[in-house]
């Protein structure tokens, strides 16, 4: 049934992608307006993909009024007004930028781009644009990592001693799993320090209000070679065709960094850590307590106050979930936690009411690009044999230095 008119203004959302990510935005368009008051009226009004066929069965299947093989011509239509960018990352530079070039919102998943240059590409391009632009660290839209940064700007740890991120994931750790585009370097840009590790790297900086100044990294690649699919579904692809190909990425990543504030990191990303699904896993020890997040209890936080008496200090367990929580109020009864899918929909929310309001969107391209420094900076390291590396921008050459 369609949905009751309003004299809310619309705004037209075109998606570009619609395998994984654009399944999950799609839900996040389609929920977003039913349990949350929109100041604006969302209309799912076309997808693009390559393959017709698919992209039209898509289309019905996830909520889109329309589906089209032409990216192009969807950024260009007077009825979209938002271009939702769910592709490989060796096009969304492309995508992005021309859909700004357009004047359209853009919304792109992470990480921002392949690289640092088109990184800085797709930042300024925002900057010129009169469309806003956010990219997709999703998880700064989990309750309970919202209450975390909130703890932090109170002062309630203190000053920020030990940053500990970890993602870990286990999807390839058979040497059985065929190739995916995730593992060529070509369309993925790198391995899981982008796929999964930017998400941490975005975590830790979105929870203490710091940037990661400087690294020391190690990456490895465990399998070299690969079956290849005849077909791809999901993360893993299915049949195997019986021939082999590269990875040309890294299937691990670890580093040391500084954050700007003094304190020491730790960061690890994997999809090599058997048992362990999604485990983002985020603790973070300050002068005057700690917290900890895994979000495989998504709904938990734990906090430890060092002002305390030593008898009954203790790690104490939250249970995020009641209205007074960020974004809760408008799902479920008090107790009833929340899923994966709920921080795509806190997005939606969180985009449409800056677009409303005419402000930046966080996290915006600059901020995506801030992180693609620091993953720029880590490959650097590695490939250097760890050395420390700044993630900060080199200076430009000074015209005319007589020395």
């Amino acid at each position: 049934m369609a949905a009751a008119p309003t004299d809310r203004p619309r705004l037209g959302v075109g998606m570009v992608g619609y395998a994984f990510m654009g399944v999950a935005h799609s839900q996040a368009w389609r929920t977003a307006p039913r349990f949350f008051d929109l100041p604006l009226d969302v209309d799912m009004t076309v997808v693009a993909g390559r393959d017709e066929q698919a992209v039209t069965a898509a289309a019905a299947r996830l909520g889109w009024r329309e589906a089209t093989t032409d990216w192009k011509q969807l950024v260009l239509r007077d009825d979209v007004d938002l271009v939702d960018v769910c592709t490989p990352g060796d096009t969304h530079a492309e995508i992005a930028i021309a859909a700004l070039a357009a004047g359209k919102h853009v919304l792109c998943e992470k990480p921002l781009a392949n690289s640092v240059a088109e990184a800085e590409a797709m930042t300024a391009a925002a900057a010129r644009s009169s469309g806003l632009a956010m990219v997709g660290f999703t998880y700064r839209r989990v309750p309970a990592v919202q209450l975390a940064r909130t703890l932090v700007e109170q002062g309630r740890i203190g000053t920020v001693r030990h940053v500990r991120a970890q993602y870990l994931q286990d999807w390839i750790a058979d040497p059985a799993a065929p190739l995916s585009w995730r593992l060529d370097k070509q369309k993925a840009g790198s391995g899981a320090l982008g796929d999964i590790g930017a998400h941490v790297v975005d975590l830790a900086q979105f929870v203490t209000g710091e940037q990661v100044t400087g690294v020391s990294a190690v990456l490895e690649t465990f399998v070299h070679e690969r079956p290849v699919a005849d077909q791809f579904s999901g993360l893993s692809g299915t049949s195997s065709s019986g021939r082999t190909g590269p990875v040309t990425v890294d299937d691990a990543a670890l580093f040391l960094g500084r954050m700007s504030g003094g304190g020491l990191a730790s960061f690890e990303a994997t999809r090599f850590a058997y048992g362990r699904k999604n485990a983002i896993r985020l603790e973070i020890n300050g002068s005057r307590g700690s917290l900890a997040f895994d979000f495989e209890d998504m709904n938990v936080l734990h906090y430890f106050d060092a002002q305390e008496p030593a008898e009954t200090a203790g790690f104490r367990r939250i249970v995020v979930t009641e209205p007074e929580h960020a974004y809760v109020a408008a799902w479920w009864p008090a107790g009833h936690g929340l899923g994966y899918e709920h921080a795509f929909t806190h997005q939606v929310v969180d985009l449409v009411g800056a677009i409303a309001a005419g402000t930046q969107p966080t996290p915006s391209f600059a901020d995506g690009l801030q992180v693609q420094r620091v993953l720029d900076a880590v490959e650097r390291s590695a490939a250097a044999g760890s050395t420390w590396t700044t993630t900060q921008p080199e200076a430009p050459a000074r015209g005319g230095d007589p020395t």
